[in-house]
């Protein structure tokens, strides 16, 4: 029998990547990982965790206003961005060390360095140019923000990993892209005082979640102030005499502003990997293929998260590294779970939603019945704010099952979570109708909508 130095090495140091090595080292086995930047990944470091925290400081400016209509006079307020940057900093230093220490804990040797494959059992450490052994190992090295292919001025444009470390808080910023990062950094920058513009070329934010959402957070946003720009993008970008940014976008517009923010979408990280010196197959995005236990073409290679480009969310990383475990090392074969998955868009207001939208519900099932509430928060009665939420529950008719349920509204991210349990549960309708409310709240909504909205009905709605 071969002689191995590691039974697993893991190469990349992100959620999914320190959940598989932490847990196979804490069974005993011989582990070593390898980071080329800092350990946490791109949702510690440099995505979810420093937005949320900039989500919180972006908050408080309607907070300052809707308190007011509570009795509290609030004085002048001054928002500070260094002090901001300065505790985010502090914050995942702190995480960072959790990582390493749980790493640690476990057993695992850690390699602050990048690394490659070599061939089909060995990997070679870039910083020591060590090449080391193992009998099994797992590529976790995410994905970097993609590309914006031949933009004229490419260069004078940021993405969200310079947005965490900007010197100053630009005035201005122009934000290209209609996905979650772009969204939520739209909202973080106005809510900091920063005139903002969205710009996207498709014909409305948000693609693939439920339009009742994306329309109204659309035109919620552009009621605080926010600029929407869809079906337009950018066409070039230079950097005039008083170093702003004059843009220039297909529909003939011109803009200026500080920053232009590209947030593009995510592209599987494996460039110059050693994908192929050990046979390993991608795609045509450069996504690592699997199997549905993770494997890639090579037996004894397997892939997780944003590298294989199925479902980019760091839980989803870590759900599979966690039956990447129990397949290899507690021969307990184990496929990890797609279905119902809960996500979140923390914009203002959020978005929380798990299941089908119903878009994509009439494309699997013959009739729909679509229960909806949309209303104003209690908060906002006296704060005298126009937000309006939405509720909306997503049913197939055949089994009353629920099959989607979508919020827009304060905690929207905390009501999906526990609205994935039930749709994880198989849930009916009936189910919710017999759950007693919780008054006065607004996720009381969820379980009082008796009647249905509307039917949908061979994809054609019936009042």
């Amino acid at each position: 029998m071969t002689e191995f130095d590691y039974d697993f090495f893991v190469i990349g140091g992100g959620s999914g990547g320190v959940r598989a090595a932490r847990l196979a080292a804490g069974m005993g086995k011989r582990v070593a990982i390898a980071e080329e930047y800092r350990y946490g990944g791109t949702c510690v470091i440099r995505g979810c965790v420093p937005k949320k925290l900039f989500v919180y400081a972006s908050h408080f400016s309607e907070e300052f206003e809707d308190a007011a209509g509570f009795g509290w006079k609030v004085g002048e307020s001054h928002f500070d961005w260094n002090t901001l940057i300065a505790n985010k900093d502090r914050e995942i230093a702190r995480l960072e060390g959790l990582y390493r220490k749980g790493l640690s804990n476990a057993g695992a040797e850690i390699f602050d360095s990048r690394a490659e494959l070599v061939d089909q059992h060995h990997v070679r450490i870039l910083s020591t140019n060590q090449v080391v052994s193992a009998d099994k190992i797992l590529i976790a090295v995410g994905g970097r923000v993609s590309d914006a292919g031949d933009l004229e001025g490419r260069e004078h444009t940021i993405t969200s990993n310079e947005a965490f470390h900007l010197e100053t808080l630009p005035k201005s910023i122009l934000i290209a892209g209609g996905g979650y990062i772009a969204v939520e950094f739209a909202n973080i920058f106005h809510g900091l005082g920063v005139e903002t513009t969205l710009i996207y070329r498709g014909p409305e934010i948000l693609k693939n979640f439920d339009m009742d959402l994306r329309r109204t957070l659309h035109r919620t946003m552009e009621e605080k102030g926010i600029r929407v720009l869809c079906s337009e993008l950018i066409t070039h970008v230079v950097r005039s005499a008083d170093d702003r940014l004059d843009v220039t976008t297909s529909g003939g517009k011109n803009l200026k502003v500080d920053e232009v923010m590209l947030a593009l979408g995510r592209t599987p990280n494996t460039e110059s990997l050693g994908l192929e010196s050990a046979g390993v197959e991608t795609d045509a995005v450069g996504a690592v293929i699997v199997d549905d236990y993770m494997r890639t073409n090579v037996e004894n290679i397997y892939a997780v998260g944003d590298v294989t480009n199925r479902v980019q969310l760091t839980p989803v990383a870590i759900h599979e590294a966690m039956c990447i475990v129990d397949t290899v090392f507690r021969d307990k074969p184990t496929r990890p779970d797609h279905d119902m998955i809960a996500t979140a868009v923390f914009s203002q207001p959020e978005i929380g939603t798990v299941g089908f939208s119903e878009d994509a519900a009439v494309q699997k099932f013959e009739e729909l019945e679509i229960y909806s509430a949309t209303f104003r928060p209690m908060k906002h009665t006296l704060s005298g704010r126009q937000e309006k939420m939405i509720t909306k529950l997503v049913v197939n008719a055949a089994d009353r099952r629920v099959v989607g349920a979508h919020i827009l509204g304060p905690d929207a991210g905390e009501l999906a979570q526990v609205l994935a349990i039930a749709l994880k549960a198989g849930c009916t309708k009936d189910d919710f109708d017999r759950t007693m409310a919780v008054h006065p709240t607004a996720a009381e909504e969820l379980v009082t909508m008796y009647q249905p909205s509307y039917r949908v009905r061979n994809g054609e709605r019936v009042e």
